[in-house]
Order: structure tokens, then C-alpha cells, then sequence
């Protein structure tokens, strides 16, 4: 069987003003090549993840690269893209967690929420595959979109103070980190340029062990090869009390939607082409990549901006280059030895990174607001933006029954209800305080070209 890519001119030159598209690609070493540039893009950024919430890194990665080979299916090769860990499912993942031995946190519970998710993400995809994507626009304008984005950002400000705190040397590490990735993303162009969070945690790494920050323990005593460290999935059945945890869960759908569509639209218009009708599809396949993630222990999924940047630095749009980073995931996931190192990350090192990256979350959704024109002259919007603000920040929390709302749960009802009844309120008494509903486009994923931060 012949395989879908025709070779791009004699497969070793790109002409300056041509790009490689989706359909075509270069010789076989150069595409595995630039496969493994977008698994190193996507490294630093998917390994966070499972480092904040304890989450295992092989599970991780494997259901990254299996996740990004069942997109490239879905979507008929139409669609590069890769699908790493969503910084939107840490929050949640925390509060699942909440409560239970530190020492042995009951994981399965987090998986339900990121299986829930990931059904709904696919219910959404089927549904604007029918009907297209104007009643997601409808339903969270600009503003709504926005305010969402940013409170999930911004609500996990605690846990970043409280890993800079973690050690009386902590703090320094952390220094060391975020002054590495800010001196990397100024002084280096190019793809060092956008690594700057992975090399950033390489500088505090090195730091860290000369300060003894680090236990090798665990590093030594695994093994080289074996399987991923999958774990179960929580039964809602056995355990009624996880039904309680999809308020905090369920705004996730809502960024992995700004992701995604965001994402299809980049792409789009890099390629020229109009990519809008396979972004239901692109959604279906968020979502079941999400859902197997779920299934086996892994971390909820998203499209990422870092290999969409690579594509545009590189003018090569291949997807077979995205099915060798997939291969790639998959067998490094095989690495226990890989696993343990990561987990080896110290909380100065993640309190350096997170001091910056939950930041740049809360500020792509300033992005959505300033991209789409939001006018905050007009009261709904200033409304619509304030409350849920001030309520994600604060984490106030509801609990009815075994049902609880945490701070993002609830800012994110607050954003969705005082835009549409002050809207209905206002057409009511015939005043003016419509606004402007465009399409919105971001990414809540780290971007380090554009200054962004990632992956939601």
C-alpha cells in the first residue's frame, strides 16, 4: 500500500518563498528529522502536566502520541497539528485530588473528570461537524471566552507560591529558572528561542543538584524498558461522589474549544486554505484522544501552539513529519528510566516555570479581548469580565450535596450568566449594550514566539 505524502520537489530543498504542505513531504531522514523537532517542542510543555499533578510521564506521553496519530486519522491528514498535555485540566486535576494522602493521591478520581471531558469534547465536535461553529460564538462571545481563559490562569497563583516555598532553597531555584527562560526567550531566535521553558528547567535542573535539591533514588532503580505506568479510571458507579467533581472539570471544554478552533484557523491561514470545515473533526478527535487519556491514566489533551510555531519557522506543514513525533511519543514512552527523571523535577524548578506559564494562560485570555476588539466601555462587558475575575481568583467555592463548585467552576457560570442577562435585561428595557460577536481565535498553550504561553 502506497503511502498519502507526495514528495515535495526533489525532497531535500524548500525553495525560500514555498512551503511543505500537509499532503506532501520531504526525503525520510529529513521528515524524521523534523518529527523529532516537534517532539522536543512538545516536551517540556506535555511533561509539565504530569510533574504539577502527579500524573505518570511515560502514560503521559504515550496517550500524546497516540492522541496526535488518531487526530492525523480523523482529520484525513488534512490537519498537522500535535496534541500534547492541557495546562487547562490542572486546576480541576488539583481539586479531584484535594483532600486525600499527599503521599498517595487517588488518581482514578482526576482520570473520571478527564474522561467526562473528553466525552463532552467529542459530543461538541459531532455537533459543530453538523452545524458549524456559530452557536459556540453565540454562546461565549469574546468577552465570556476571555474572562474564562483568564481565570483558569490566573486561580493557580497559589500553587505556585506554595512550590517557590516548598525548601528554604525553593526560592532560589526558582530565580534561577524563570531568569534562565527570560534571558533564553530575549537572547536566542529561532527554535532555542521557543524552548525557552524546556531549557529554562534545564538550567534550574543543573542548578538544583549543585544546591542537592534533588533525590536520584528513584532515577537509579528504574528500568531502562518497560510499560507505561497506566492506572485506572475511577467508577462513578462504585463512587457516586465523582459526579461531584464535574463542575470543576466541565470549563475546560470551553478553552480546549478556543485551542482548537484558534488552532485550525492559524493553520489555515498559514497554508492558505480553509481549513474551517474538518474543525469539527479536529474537535471529535481532541475529544477521544481526551477520553482514551482518561481510560488508561494519562493527561486530558489539546493541540499545541509550540509545533505550530515550529511549522511556521520552518515552512514545513507535512503530516507525516507529525506521524513520526507520534512513533516517537510512543516509544520513548516505553522508558521508565525517562519517567523517573522527569518526576526527579524538583518544586523550584516547577515554581520557576509556573511563575511565568500560569501568567501567560491568564493573559491569552487578555489576548481574546484585545485580538477581538472586546469594547470595555460598554457595562456587560466590564461586568461580564469582573465577576468571574474576582471569583476564579479568589477559588470561592459552593458545594450542594456531593456536587462541589470550585472557583473556576463557578466564574465560569458567573461569566455565561451576567453576559446573557444583562444582554436580555438590556434588549428588554430597549437599550443598546450588544457587542460584537467575531470569531474567537487563541491558543492557551505556550508559544514562545509570539509571547504566549502554551497550551488548555
Amino acid at each position: 500500500m502506497s503511502l498519502p505524502w507526495k514528495a515535495h520537489g526533489d525532497g531535500t530543498h524548500v525553495s525560500p518563498d514555498a512551503i511543505v504542505l500537509p499532503e506532501e513531504r520531504l526525503s525520510w531522514p529529513r521528515t524524521i528529522g523534523f518529527g523529532a523537532q516537534h517532539v522536543v517542542a512538545m516536551f517540556g510543555a506535555t511533561f509539565l502536566v504530569p510533574l504539577i499533578t502527579g500524573f505518570s510521564p511515560t502514560a503521559t506521553l504515550f496517550f500524546s502520541g497516540l492522541g496526535t496519530l488518531l487526530f492525523l486519522l480523523l482529520t484525513g491528514n488534512r490537519l498537522p497539528s500535535y496534541l500534547g498535555s492541557s495546562f487547562a485540566f490542572i486546576a480541576p486535576i488539583a481539586a479531584a485530588l484535594a483532600g486525600g494522602a499527599p503521599e498517595q493521591p487517588d488518581l482514578g478520581r482526576a482520570s473520571f473528570g478527564i474522561l467526562a471531558i473528553g466525552v463532552l469534547m467529542a459530543v461538541v465536535g459531532i455537533i459543530v461537524t453538523r452545524f458549524g461553529t456559530g452557536w459556540i460564538n453565540a454562546l461565549m462571545p469574546p468577552v465570556v471566552m476571555g474572562a474564562i481563559v483568564a481565570l483558569i490562569g490566573f486561580n493557580l497563583a497559589p500553587a505556585v507560591k506554595n512550590n517557590w516555598n516548598a525548601t528554604e532553597l525553593s526560592g532560589w531555584v526558582a530565580l534561577i529558572t524563570i531568569a534562565s527562560v527570560l534571558l533564553i526567550t530575549v537572547l536566542f531566535r529561532g527554535l532555542i528561542g521557543r524552548l525557552s521553558i524546556v531549557l529554562g528547567m534545564v538550567v534550574g535542573y543543573i542548578a538544583a543538584i549543585l544546591m542537592g535539591e534533588i533525590d536520584f533514588s528513584g532515577v537509579a532503580g528504574a528500568a531502562w524498558f518497560g510499560l507505561p505506568a497506566f492506572h485506572a479510571v475511577g467508577n462513578p458507579f462504585a463512587d457516586p461522589t465523582l459526579w461531584g467533581l464535574l463542575p470543576a472539570f466541565l470549563p475546560v471544554v470551553l478553552v480546549l474549544i478556543a485551542e482548537n478552533v484558534g488552532h485550525v484557523k492559524s493553520v489555515g491561514l498559514m497554508i492558505d486554505r480553509d481549513l474551517d470545515p474538518v474543525t469539527g473533526r479536529a474537535l471529535l478527535a481532541d475529544g477521544l484522544s481526551t477520553m482514551l487519556a482518561g481510560f488508561g491514566g494519562g493527561s486530558g489533551t489539546t493541540t499545541y501552539g509550540e509545533n505550530i510555531g515550529v511549522m511556521a519557522a520552518t515552512r514545513v506543514y507535512s503530516t507525516a513529519a507529525y506521524w513520526v513525533a507520534g512513533i516517537i511519543a510512543i516509544l520513548l514512552s516505553f522508558s521508565p528510566k525517562i519517567g523517573a527523571v522527569i518526576f526527579s523535577v524538583p518544586a523550584g524548578v516547577l515554581a520557576g516555570v509556573t511563575v511565568a506559564l500560569y501568567g501567560l494562560i491568564g493573559l491569552i485570555g487578555v489576548k481574546i479581548w484585545i485580538d477581538n476588539k472586546v469594547d470595555f466601555s460598554k457595562p456587560i462587558n466590564q461586568f461580564s469580565a469582573a465577576v468571574p475575575l474576582i471569583v476564579g481568583i479568589a477559588d470561592f467555592g459552593l458545594q450542594i450535596g456531593s456536587v462541589v463548585f470550585n472557583g473556576i467552576a463557578l466564574g465560569t457560570i458567573a461569566a455565561v450568566l451576567v453576559y446573557h442577562v444583562m444582554r436580555l435585561l438590556g434588549r428588554a428595557r430597549g437599550g443598546e449594550m450588544d457587542v460584537a460577536d467575531p470569531v474567537v481565535t487563541a491558543s492557551t498553550e505556550m508559544n514562545a514566539e509570539a509571547g504566549a504561553d502554551p497550551r488548555g
